[in-house]
């Protein structure tokens, strides 16, 4: 039971002190007495708010940065009209900043025994799953000065998902791989391992790629045309250790790398090829496995969702034994993790030989952009102390790229906004040479 604000000013232009009490509040209230019989009267018209009943529908994922539409019905099962405000408490990471109070907030009126909807636009600004917490609903009488209050749970979640933003780039890479598959009318030459088809001979084409036990049964010379191997298996491993909570921009680099890693999934599911996924810090944080192309991607997605960085230092050997046991045959193992001379040299380089011995290792890593403006910086001392530290970390991480390329892994290394489509463009590479 609460006094509104309303009931409150009648209370002070008031002249008769009435005491009105309620349990838990041992204050007296001065008000008159017309006021006093008016106030109960609006407090026992006031629909009560504990035999409300509350149910949710809507949507239960959402794209980070895009909006979700949860909608609760309220049905007034009293013989009361409910004239009410009503929250819907959620975690404050659920909105933009700042519009957690308009959005959150309605007011609403439900006429005895039926029931109405009202629509919560939720705008997430983190991935994971939000759950609503509760629901308080204040019920006024006819006039206002009154208000019973009380809460009620109606459990909902919605999964916030990775974004996607390379996503644009999936228009030109596969445009790029149908000119490998020569499905276009840009036939490349000597391209992939498996042969396609027999085609005639064009002044300019490899004569290595002549076909003479096809061409002595025609009249024309015939060549042979390639594409690239399909149903391959590559293993995508997030490393979800304390680098991968490092801040690049205004976001970990762990949402990088999993961007990255959806580009690279979607392409390779058209190419044909069988795609898992490995997330490791300590422990397996999320592995998806069997899926077929029209599923990889959501449930890449949906895995990706919940996972967080965590502030330990990556076991590089439980990761090595983890992905050899996942990939007991050969395949691209894509190491989304860190070019830091110290987890390379440490933990990465001992194990590596585990994994180039069976399989084809590509390691992608992101770059901080601002290091590389750092670089650039002159005008004055500070600037060029910069600029030196600057150079040194970018030294450092060269030298740390040399040693693992003599060790036989392609690596990539770019910025959050390039990562994705150079690590796509180093599968189509390798899938063009036939290393898969």
């Amino acid at each position: 039971m609460a006094l509104t604000g309303r009931a409150a000013l009648l209370a002070a232009l008031g002249s008769l002190p009435v005491g009105i009490w309620e349990p838990g509040w041992t204050g007296i209230l001065a008000v008159n007495a017309p006021l006093a019989v008016a106030c109960a009267c609006d407090f026992a018209l006031a629909a009560p708010v504990r035999r409300l009943g509350l149910t949710r529908s809507g949507d239960t994922s959402v794209r980070l940065g895009d909006t979700a539409d949860v909608t609760l019905t309220i049905t007034n099962p009293s013989g009361r009209p409910l004239r009410a405000r009503l929250r819907d408490a959620w975690p404050p990471s659920s909105w933009q900043p700042g519009t957690e109070t308009t959005a959150s907030r309605h007011r609403l009126s439900v006429p005895p025994g039926e029931r109405r909807r009202i629509t919560t636009r939720l705008r997430p600004t983190r991935r994971g799953d939000r759950r609503a917490d509760r629901v308080t609903i204040r019920s006024y009488g006819p006039l206002g000065l009154f208000a019973r209050q009380g809460t009620h749970h109606a459990p909902w979640a919605v999964r916030v998902l990775p974004p996607f933003t390379s996503r644009k780039h999936l228009p030109s890479k596969l445009a790029r791989l149908r000119e490998l598959d020569g499905r276009t009318s840009v036939l490349t030459r000597g391209e992939g391992t498996e042969f396609d088809s027999l085609r005639e001979y064009v002044p300019g084409d490899d004569t290595r790629s002549i076909d003479w036990r096809a061409t002595a049964r025609q009249t024309t010379v015939a060549v042979r045309t390639w594409r690239p191997e399909r149903d391959r298996h590559i293993l995508l491993v997030l490393d979800t250790g304390r680098t991968s909570a490092g801040r690049v921009g205004n976001a970990p680099r762990l949402d990088a790398s999993m961007d990255a890693a959806l580009l690279l999934a979607a392409l390779a599911s058209r190419a044909g090829d069988r795609v898992d996924l490995l997330a490791y810090d300590r422990r397996v944080r999320a592995l998806v496995q069997g899926r077929t192309a029209g599923d990889v991607l959501p449930a890449l997605v949906n895995a990706m969702a919940t996972l967080e960085p965590e502030l330990v230092e990556t076991d590089a050997r439980g990761l090595t034994a983890t992905a050899l046991r996942t990939s007991p045959r050969r395949s691209l193992i894509v190491l989304l993790t860190t070019l830091d001379a110290a987890p390379v040299e440490e933990g990465l380089l001992p194990v590596l030989s585990q994994l180039t011995q069976r399989h084809t290792v590509l390691l992608a890593s992101v770059a901080d952009p601002h290091i590389t403006d750092m670089a650039k910086a002159r005008g004055g001392v500070d600037a060029v102390y910069e600029a030196a530290a600057a150079a040194q970390a970018q030294s450092e991480r060269h030298r740390t790229a040399e040693q693992l390329r003599r060790n036989g892994v392609t690596v990539v290394d770019a910025t959050p906004d390039d990562l994705a489509p150079a690590l796509a463009d180093a599968y189509l590479a390798l899938k063009a040479a036939g290393r898969l």
